[in-house]
Protein backbone atom coordinates (compact mmCIF):
# COMPACT_ATOMS: atom_id res chain seq x y z
CA UNK A 1 0.00 0.00 0.00
CA UNK A 2 1.56 3.34 -0.95
CA UNK A 3 2.55 5.78 1.74
CA UNK A 4 1.91 8.79 -0.49
CA UNK A 5 -1.37 9.47 1.25
CA UNK A 6 0.56 10.45 4.37
CA UNK A 7 2.17 13.81 4.86
CA UNK A 8 5.96 13.73 5.33
CA UNK A 9 5.99 12.47 8.92
CA UNK A 10 3.80 10.65 11.41
CA UNK A 11 4.13 10.96 15.16
CA UNK A 12 3.41 7.85 17.22
CA UNK A 13 2.89 8.28 20.96
CA UNK A 14 2.88 5.31 23.33
CA UNK A 15 5.02 2.62 24.91
CA UNK A 16 2.68 -0.39 24.56
CA UNK A 17 3.29 -3.23 22.12
CA UNK A 18 0.73 -1.92 19.62
CA UNK A 19 2.56 1.43 19.42
CA UNK A 20 5.91 -0.24 18.77
CA UNK A 21 4.43 -2.46 16.07
CA UNK A 22 2.70 0.53 14.46
CA UNK A 23 5.98 2.44 14.38
CA UNK A 24 7.69 -0.41 12.51
CA UNK A 25 4.74 -1.00 10.17
CA UNK A 26 4.61 2.63 9.09
CA UNK A 27 8.33 2.62 8.34
CA UNK A 28 7.97 -0.59 6.31
CA UNK A 29 5.27 1.16 4.27
CA UNK A 30 7.64 4.03 3.53
CA UNK A 31 6.51 6.58 6.07
CA UNK A 32 8.76 8.80 8.15
CA UNK A 33 7.98 8.14 11.79
CA UNK A 34 8.82 9.86 15.07
CA UNK A 35 8.07 7.80 18.16
CA UNK A 36 7.65 9.15 21.69
CA UNK A 37 7.17 6.59 24.46
CA UNK A 38 5.75 8.62 27.37
CA UNK A 39 6.36 12.27 26.53
CA UNK A 40 5.86 15.22 28.82
CA UNK A 41 3.90 18.24 27.61
CA UNK A 42 7.12 19.97 26.60
CA UNK A 43 8.43 16.97 24.69
CA UNK A 44 5.13 16.57 22.85
CA UNK A 45 5.07 20.29 22.03
CA UNK A 46 8.57 20.05 20.55
CA UNK A 47 7.65 17.04 18.45
CA UNK A 48 4.52 18.75 17.13
CA UNK A 49 6.57 21.81 16.16
CA UNK A 50 8.16 19.66 13.43
CA UNK A 51 4.78 19.60 11.68
CA UNK A 52 3.76 15.92 11.51
CA UNK A 53 1.04 15.12 9.03
CA UNK A 54 -0.67 12.69 11.40
CA UNK A 55 -0.49 11.69 15.06
CA UNK A 56 -1.28 8.28 16.52
CA UNK A 57 -1.80 7.92 20.28
CA UNK A 58 -1.64 4.34 21.55
CA UNK A 59 -1.32 4.22 25.33
CA UNK A 60 -2.68 1.93 28.02
CA UNK A 61 -4.72 4.47 30.00
CA UNK A 62 -7.81 6.06 28.46
CA UNK A 63 -7.35 9.19 30.61
CA UNK A 64 -3.75 9.60 29.43
CA UNK A 65 -4.89 9.11 25.83
CA UNK A 66 -7.54 11.79 26.32
CA UNK A 67 -4.97 14.19 27.77
CA UNK A 68 -2.54 13.66 24.90
CA UNK A 69 -5.29 13.97 22.29
CA UNK A 70 -6.60 17.26 23.68
CA UNK A 71 -3.08 18.66 23.86
CA UNK A 72 -2.35 17.65 20.26
CA UNK A 73 -5.63 19.19 19.08
CA UNK A 74 -4.78 22.41 20.95
CA UNK A 75 -1.22 22.69 19.64
CA UNK A 76 -1.91 21.45 16.09
CA UNK A 77 -5.55 22.20 15.23
CA UNK A 78 -6.84 20.12 12.33
CA UNK A 79 -3.99 17.57 12.33
CA UNK A 80 -5.14 14.04 11.51
CA UNK A 81 -5.35 12.30 14.86
CA UNK A 82 -5.76 8.56 15.57
CA UNK A 83 -6.43 7.45 19.17
CA UNK A 84 -7.08 4.03 20.69
CA UNK A 85 -9.37 4.09 23.70
CA UNK A 86 -11.45 1.39 25.42
CA UNK A 87 -14.13 3.50 27.11
CA UNK A 88 -16.87 4.35 24.62
CA UNK A 89 -18.16 7.32 26.57
CA UNK A 90 -14.74 8.99 26.55
CA UNK A 91 -14.32 8.05 22.89
CA UNK A 92 -17.63 9.64 21.88
CA UNK A 93 -16.87 12.82 23.80
CA UNK A 94 -13.38 13.07 22.31
CA UNK A 95 -14.69 12.69 18.77
CA UNK A 96 -17.34 15.29 19.47
CA UNK A 97 -14.77 17.74 20.82
CA UNK A 98 -12.07 17.09 18.19
CA UNK A 99 -13.55 16.69 14.72
CA UNK A 100 -10.25 15.65 13.12
CA UNK A 101 -9.87 12.79 15.58
CA UNK A 102 -10.64 9.14 14.84
CA UNK A 103 -11.08 6.98 17.93
CA UNK A 104 -11.04 3.21 17.84
CA UNK A 105 -10.80 0.53 20.48
CA UNK A 106 -8.43 -2.45 20.57
CA UNK A 107 -11.45 -4.46 21.71
CA UNK A 108 -13.52 -3.47 18.67
CA UNK A 109 -10.56 -4.25 16.41
CA UNK A 110 -9.77 -7.67 17.87
CA UNK A 111 -13.23 -9.06 18.71
CA UNK A 112 -14.23 -9.81 15.07
CA UNK A 113 -11.19 -12.09 14.67
CA UNK A 114 -11.75 -13.71 18.09
CA UNK A 115 -15.41 -14.32 17.21
CA UNK A 116 -14.39 -16.04 14.01
CA UNK A 117 -12.02 -18.31 15.92
CA UNK A 118 -14.82 -19.24 18.35
CA UNK A 119 -17.19 -20.10 15.50
CA UNK A 120 -14.65 -22.20 13.61
CA UNK A 121 -15.77 -23.85 10.34
CA UNK A 122 -13.47 -21.65 8.27
CA UNK A 123 -14.76 -18.34 9.68
CA UNK A 124 -11.87 -15.89 9.94
CA UNK A 125 -13.76 -12.94 11.39
CA UNK A 126 -17.22 -11.55 11.96
CA UNK A 127 -17.68 -7.91 11.02
CA UNK A 128 -20.47 -5.69 12.36
CA UNK A 129 -21.78 -2.97 10.06
CA UNK A 130 -24.44 -1.15 12.04
CA UNK A 131 -26.98 -3.82 12.97
CA UNK A 132 -25.76 -6.20 10.25
CA UNK A 133 -23.22 -8.97 10.87
CA UNK A 134 -21.04 -10.31 8.08
CA UNK A 135 -18.55 -13.15 8.13
CA UNK A 136 -15.18 -13.42 6.43
CA UNK A 137 -14.95 -17.08 5.47
CA UNK A 138 -11.93 -18.92 4.12
CA UNK A 139 -13.08 -20.66 0.92
CA UNK A 140 -11.32 -22.62 -1.82
CA UNK A 141 -11.12 -19.38 -3.82
CA UNK A 142 -9.69 -17.41 -0.92
CA UNK A 143 -11.37 -15.37 1.84
CA UNK A 144 -14.85 -14.07 1.01
CA UNK A 145 -17.06 -11.58 2.84
CA UNK A 146 -20.47 -13.22 3.30
CA UNK A 147 -23.72 -11.88 4.69
CA UNK A 148 -24.68 -15.21 6.24
CA UNK A 149 -23.14 -15.70 9.66
CA UNK A 150 -23.24 -19.18 11.22
CA UNK A 151 -25.14 -19.12 14.47
CA UNK A 152 -26.91 -21.43 16.85
CA UNK A 153 -30.66 -21.56 16.53
CA UNK A 154 -33.60 -23.76 15.77
CA UNK A 155 -35.20 -26.45 17.88
CA UNK A 156 -31.94 -27.57 19.46
CA UNK A 157 -31.22 -24.13 20.85
CA UNK A 158 -34.77 -23.77 22.16
CA UNK A 159 -34.65 -27.14 23.92
CA UNK A 160 -31.23 -26.39 25.41
CA UNK A 161 -32.48 -23.06 26.73
CA UNK A 162 -35.56 -24.75 28.24
CA UNK A 163 -33.46 -27.41 29.96
CA UNK A 164 -31.18 -24.78 31.44
CA UNK A 165 -33.99 -23.32 33.52
CA UNK A 166 -34.17 -24.10 37.26
CA UNK A 167 -30.69 -25.61 37.35
CA UNK A 168 -28.73 -24.62 40.49
CA UNK A 169 -25.11 -23.62 40.00
CA UNK A 170 -23.96 -23.14 43.61
CA UNK A 171 -24.89 -24.07 47.19
CA UNK A 172 -27.15 -21.05 47.71
CA UNK A 173 -29.09 -21.84 44.53
CA UNK A 174 -29.41 -25.47 45.60
CA UNK A 175 -30.80 -24.38 48.98
CA UNK A 176 -33.39 -22.11 47.37
CA UNK A 177 -34.42 -24.62 44.73
CA UNK A 178 -34.41 -27.49 47.21
CA UNK A 179 -36.76 -25.62 49.54
CA UNK A 180 -39.05 -24.68 46.67
CA UNK A 181 -39.20 -28.21 45.28
CA UNK A 182 -39.76 -29.63 48.77
CA UNK A 183 -42.73 -27.34 49.39
CA UNK A 184 -44.08 -28.25 45.97
CA UNK A 185 -43.72 -31.95 46.76
CA UNK A 186 -45.66 -31.54 50.02
CA UNK A 187 -48.41 -29.65 48.20
CA UNK A 188 -48.76 -32.33 45.52
CA UNK A 189 -48.57 -35.19 48.04
CA UNK A 190 -51.36 -33.87 50.26
CA UNK A 191 -53.44 -32.95 47.23
CA UNK A 192 -53.24 -36.50 45.87
CA UNK A 193 -54.02 -37.97 49.29
CA UNK A 194 -57.18 -35.91 49.46
CA UNK A 195 -58.29 -36.83 45.95
CA UNK A 196 -57.39 -40.52 45.96
CA UNK A 197 -58.07 -41.62 49.54
CA UNK A 198 -60.39 -39.04 51.07
CA UNK A 199 -62.42 -38.71 47.84
CA UNK A 200 -62.45 -34.93 47.92
CA UNK A 201 -62.92 -32.74 44.88
CA UNK A 202 -59.90 -31.36 43.04
CA UNK A 203 -60.43 -27.79 44.23
CA UNK A 204 -61.29 -28.74 47.82
CA UNK A 205 -58.29 -31.05 48.01
CA UNK A 206 -56.00 -28.32 46.63
CA UNK A 207 -57.29 -25.92 49.27
CA UNK A 208 -56.61 -28.46 51.98
CA UNK A 209 -53.10 -29.12 50.66
CA UNK A 210 -52.40 -25.38 50.73
CA UNK A 211 -53.38 -25.33 54.42
CA UNK A 212 -50.85 -28.07 55.11
CA UNK A 213 -48.08 -26.18 53.29
CA UNK A 214 -49.01 -23.02 55.16
CA UNK A 215 -48.95 -25.09 58.42
CA UNK A 216 -52.35 -23.80 59.54
CA UNK A 217 -53.88 -27.24 59.96
CA UNK A 218 -54.68 -30.50 58.15
CA UNK A 219 -56.38 -30.28 54.84
CA UNK A 220 -59.41 -32.38 55.77
CA UNK A 221 -61.81 -32.24 58.70
CA UNK A 222 -60.09 -33.55 61.82
CA UNK A 223 -63.17 -35.39 63.17
CA UNK A 224 -63.98 -37.27 59.98
CA UNK A 225 -60.43 -37.86 58.69
CA UNK A 226 -58.79 -41.23 59.33
CA UNK A 227 -56.00 -41.35 61.90
CA UNK A 228 -53.35 -42.27 59.35
CA UNK A 229 -54.09 -39.11 57.39
CA UNK A 230 -53.77 -36.93 60.49
CA UNK A 231 -50.36 -38.50 61.21
CA UNK A 232 -49.19 -37.98 57.63
CA UNK A 233 -50.55 -34.44 57.57
CA UNK A 234 -48.70 -33.63 60.80
CA UNK A 235 -45.46 -34.92 59.37
CA UNK A 236 -46.00 -32.91 56.19
CA UNK A 237 -46.64 -29.73 58.18
CA UNK A 238 -43.46 -30.18 60.20
CA UNK A 239 -41.57 -30.74 56.98
CA UNK A 240 -43.15 -27.62 55.49
CA UNK A 241 -41.90 -25.53 58.43
CA UNK A 242 -38.32 -26.68 57.82
CA UNK A 243 -38.52 -26.31 54.04
CA UNK A 244 -40.10 -22.86 54.33
CA UNK A 245 -37.13 -21.76 56.43
CA UNK A 246 -34.71 -23.20 53.87
CA UNK A 247 -36.54 -21.53 50.98
CA UNK A 248 -36.68 -18.17 52.80
CA UNK A 249 -32.94 -18.34 53.50
CA UNK A 250 -32.28 -18.95 49.81
CA UNK A 251 -34.49 -16.04 48.76
CA UNK A 252 -32.85 -13.64 51.24
CA UNK A 253 -29.40 -14.76 50.06
CA UNK A 254 -30.23 -14.04 46.43
CA UNK A 255 -31.81 -10.67 47.24
CA UNK A 256 -28.86 -9.46 49.28
CA UNK A 257 -26.10 -10.81 47.03
CA UNK A 258 -24.96 -9.49 43.65
CA UNK A 259 -25.62 -12.66 41.71
CA UNK A 260 -25.24 -12.55 37.95
CA UNK A 261 -26.56 -16.05 37.21
CA UNK A 262 -30.30 -16.61 37.38
CA UNK A 263 -32.36 -19.74 37.98
CA UNK A 264 -34.82 -18.78 35.25
CA UNK A 265 -34.62 -16.46 32.26
CA UNK A 266 -31.80 -15.49 29.91
CA UNK A 267 -29.03 -15.48 32.52
CA UNK A 268 -29.14 -19.18 33.31
CA UNK A 269 -26.03 -21.29 32.75
CA UNK A 270 -26.11 -22.81 29.25
CA UNK A 271 -25.89 -26.58 29.00
CA UNK A 272 -24.25 -27.29 25.67
CA UNK A 273 -22.80 -25.84 22.48
CA UNK A 274 -21.96 -22.61 24.29
CA UNK A 275 -18.85 -20.43 24.36
CA UNK A 276 -17.02 -19.83 27.62
CA UNK A 277 -15.44 -16.37 27.74
CA UNK A 278 -12.81 -15.94 30.46
CA UNK A 279 -12.45 -12.34 31.60
CA UNK A 280 -15.02 -9.54 31.77
CA UNK A 281 -12.77 -6.74 30.60
CA UNK A 282 -13.55 -4.70 27.51
CA UNK A 283 -12.47 -7.45 25.12
CA UNK A 284 -14.32 -10.18 27.01
CA UNK A 285 -17.50 -8.13 27.36
CA UNK A 286 -17.66 -7.16 23.68
CA UNK A 287 -16.90 -10.72 22.62
CA UNK A 288 -19.71 -12.03 24.83
CA UNK A 289 -22.24 -9.50 23.50
CA UNK A 290 -21.23 -10.25 19.90
CA UNK A 291 -21.67 -13.99 20.43
CA UNK A 292 -25.04 -13.36 22.08
CA UNK A 293 -26.08 -11.24 19.08
CA UNK A 294 -25.30 -14.24 16.88
CA UNK A 295 -27.68 -16.37 18.95
CA UNK A 296 -24.92 -18.38 20.58
CA UNK A 297 -25.27 -19.24 24.28
CA UNK A 298 -22.40 -17.77 26.24
CA UNK A 299 -21.16 -17.68 29.83
CA UNK A 300 -18.43 -15.42 31.20
CA UNK A 301 -16.02 -16.59 33.91
CA UNK A 302 -14.61 -13.71 35.95
CA UNK A 303 -12.44 -13.97 39.06
CA UNK A 304 -13.33 -10.50 40.40
CA UNK A 305 -16.66 -10.75 42.29
CA UNK A 306 -17.50 -7.12 41.42
CA UNK A 307 -16.01 -6.34 37.99
CA UNK A 308 -16.60 -2.95 36.41
CA UNK A 309 -18.62 -4.38 33.51
CA UNK A 310 -20.89 -6.63 35.58
CA UNK A 311 -23.94 -4.36 35.31
CA UNK A 312 -23.55 -4.16 31.52
CA UNK A 313 -23.30 -7.95 31.25
CA UNK A 314 -26.40 -8.43 33.40
CA UNK A 315 -28.35 -5.92 31.33
CA UNK A 316 -27.34 -7.84 28.19
CA UNK A 317 -28.61 -11.09 29.70
CA UNK A 318 -25.15 -12.68 29.90
CA UNK A 319 -24.51 -15.01 32.87
CA UNK A 320 -21.29 -14.34 34.75
CA UNK A 321 -19.75 -17.13 36.81
CA UNK A 322 -17.41 -15.84 39.53
CA UNK A 323 -14.30 -17.98 39.95
CA UNK A 324 -10.74 -18.56 38.78
CA UNK A 325 -10.82 -20.19 35.35
CA UNK A 326 -7.45 -21.85 35.98
CA UNK A 327 -9.25 -24.19 38.40
CA UNK A 328 -10.65 -27.39 36.94
CA UNK A 329 -13.75 -27.26 39.15
CA UNK A 330 -14.72 -23.81 37.84
CA UNK A 331 -14.39 -24.90 34.21
CA UNK A 332 -16.44 -28.00 35.01
CA UNK A 333 -19.20 -25.80 36.49
CA UNK A 334 -19.11 -23.70 33.33
CA UNK A 335 -19.76 -26.86 31.29
CA UNK A 336 -16.48 -26.95 29.38
CA UNK A 337 -16.90 -30.60 28.37
CA UNK A 338 -20.07 -29.69 26.42
CA UNK A 339 -18.97 -26.26 25.20
CA UNK A 340 -18.37 -25.14 21.63
CA UNK A 341 -15.19 -23.21 22.49
CA UNK A 342 -13.34 -21.41 25.27
CA UNK A 343 -11.92 -17.92 24.78
CA UNK A 344 -9.30 -16.80 27.32
CA UNK A 345 -9.61 -13.00 27.10
CA UNK A 346 -7.94 -11.82 30.30
CA UNK A 347 -5.78 -8.70 30.30
CA UNK A 348 -2.62 -10.65 31.22
CA UNK A 349 -1.15 -13.03 28.66
CA UNK A 350 0.30 -15.43 31.22
CA UNK A 351 -3.09 -15.82 32.90
CA UNK A 352 -4.61 -16.68 29.54
CA UNK A 353 -1.92 -19.27 28.90
CA UNK A 354 -2.64 -20.85 32.29
CA UNK A 355 -6.36 -20.97 31.55
CA UNK A 356 -5.72 -22.52 28.14
CA UNK A 357 -3.54 -25.26 29.63
CA UNK A 358 -6.16 -26.04 32.28
CA UNK A 359 -8.86 -26.17 29.63
CA UNK A 360 -6.76 -28.59 27.57
CA UNK A 361 -6.43 -30.82 30.61
CA UNK A 362 -10.18 -30.80 31.33
CA UNK A 363 -11.47 -31.12 27.76
CA UNK A 364 -8.70 -31.76 25.19
CA UNK A 365 -11.04 -31.67 22.17
CA UNK A 366 -12.65 -28.29 22.89
CA UNK A 367 -11.22 -25.43 20.76
CA UNK A 368 -9.36 -22.80 22.80
CA UNK A 369 -8.80 -19.19 21.70
CA UNK A 370 -6.07 -17.27 23.53
CA UNK A 371 -5.65 -13.51 23.71
CA UNK A 372 -1.97 -12.61 23.65
CA UNK A 373 0.56 -10.12 22.32
CA UNK A 374 0.62 -7.54 25.12
CA UNK A 375 3.15 -9.10 27.48
CA UNK A 376 6.91 -8.75 26.97
CA UNK A 377 7.36 -12.30 28.26
CA UNK A 378 5.40 -13.62 25.28
CA UNK A 379 6.69 -11.49 22.44
CA UNK A 380 6.52 -14.40 19.98
CA UNK A 381 2.84 -15.33 20.04
CA UNK A 382 3.19 -18.05 17.41
CA UNK A 383 4.84 -20.21 20.07
CA UNK A 384 1.42 -20.49 21.75
CA UNK A 385 -0.33 -22.22 18.86
CA UNK A 386 0.35 -25.57 20.53
CA UNK A 387 -2.26 -24.76 23.18
CA UNK A 388 -4.87 -22.91 21.13
CA UNK A 389 -5.77 -20.39 18.45
CA UNK A 390 -3.91 -17.18 19.28
CA UNK A 391 -5.35 -13.76 18.61
CA UNK A 392 -2.66 -11.13 18.98
CA UNK A 393 -4.54 -7.98 20.01
CA UNK A 394 -1.46 -5.78 19.64
CA UNK A 395 -0.76 -6.92 16.08
CA UNK A 396 -4.40 -6.53 15.04
CA UNK A 397 -4.53 -3.06 16.59
CA UNK A 398 -1.28 -2.03 14.92
CA UNK A 399 -2.54 -3.26 11.55
CA UNK A 400 -5.82 -1.34 11.83
CA UNK A 401 -4.11 1.86 12.98
CA UNK A 402 -1.47 1.61 10.25
CA UNK A 403 -4.11 1.23 7.55
CA UNK A 404 -6.08 4.16 8.94
CA UNK A 405 -2.99 6.38 8.95
CA UNK A 406 -2.28 5.33 5.38
CA UNK A 407 -5.74 6.56 4.40
CA UNK A 408 -7.57 3.24 4.25
CA UNK A 409 -10.82 2.22 5.93
CA UNK A 410 -10.66 -1.53 6.53
CA UNK A 411 -13.90 -3.33 7.36
CA UNK A 412 -12.11 -5.90 9.50
CA UNK A 413 -8.59 -7.16 10.26
CA UNK A 414 -7.78 -10.76 11.10
CA UNK A 415 -4.86 -13.19 11.16
CA UNK A 416 -4.48 -15.74 8.40
CA UNK A 417 -1.39 -17.87 8.64
CA UNK A 418 1.57 -15.94 10.06
CA UNK A 419 0.33 -12.57 8.73
CA UNK A 420 -2.42 -10.06 9.44
CA UNK A 421 -4.91 -9.42 6.64
CA UNK A 422 -7.63 -6.86 6.12
CA UNK A 423 -10.83 -6.61 4.12
CA UNK A 424 -11.68 -3.28 2.53
CA UNK A 425 -14.49 -2.82 0.00
CA UNK A 426 -14.61 -6.57 -0.66
CA UNK A 427 -10.87 -6.84 -1.32
CA UNK A 428 -8.38 -8.62 0.93
CA UNK A 429 -4.89 -7.26 1.49
CA UNK A 430 -1.99 -8.24 3.70
CA UNK A 431 -0.62 -5.77 6.23
CA UNK A 432 3.16 -5.78 6.64
CA UNK A 433 4.00 -5.42 10.33
CA UNK A 434 7.50 -6.67 11.00
CA UNK A 435 9.12 -6.89 14.45
CA UNK A 436 8.55 -4.34 17.19
CA UNK A 437 10.64 -1.21 17.03
CA UNK A 438 13.57 -0.61 19.34
CA UNK A 439 12.57 2.91 20.32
Amino acid sequence: MPAARLRPATLVVGDIEAARLTCTALELHGATVAHLLAPSDGELRAALAAGPGAVAILVRSDVVALRYALLVAHLRPGVRLMVTMFDRTLADELQRAVRSCTVTSPADIAVPAVTGACLGDGVLAVSRQGDDLRAVRDTDDGPRLQTEVPAAGGVRAILARARSQLRPHDDASRILLGGLLGLGAILVTDWLLGVLFLHEGLVASLYGASRVVATVGPGADQETSPSWYLVVSSILMLGAIALAAVFTAGVVNRLLSRRSIALVGRRTLPLEHHVIVVGLGQVGLRLATTLAALGLPVVVVERDPLPANLAIAKAAGIPVLVGHANERSVLARAGLARARALAAMGSRDLDNVEVAITARAVAPTIPVVVRAGEDDVIAETRSLFAIGEVRDVSSLTAAAVTLALLGHRPDVVYPRGPHVHAFEDGTESRVVLGPRCGC
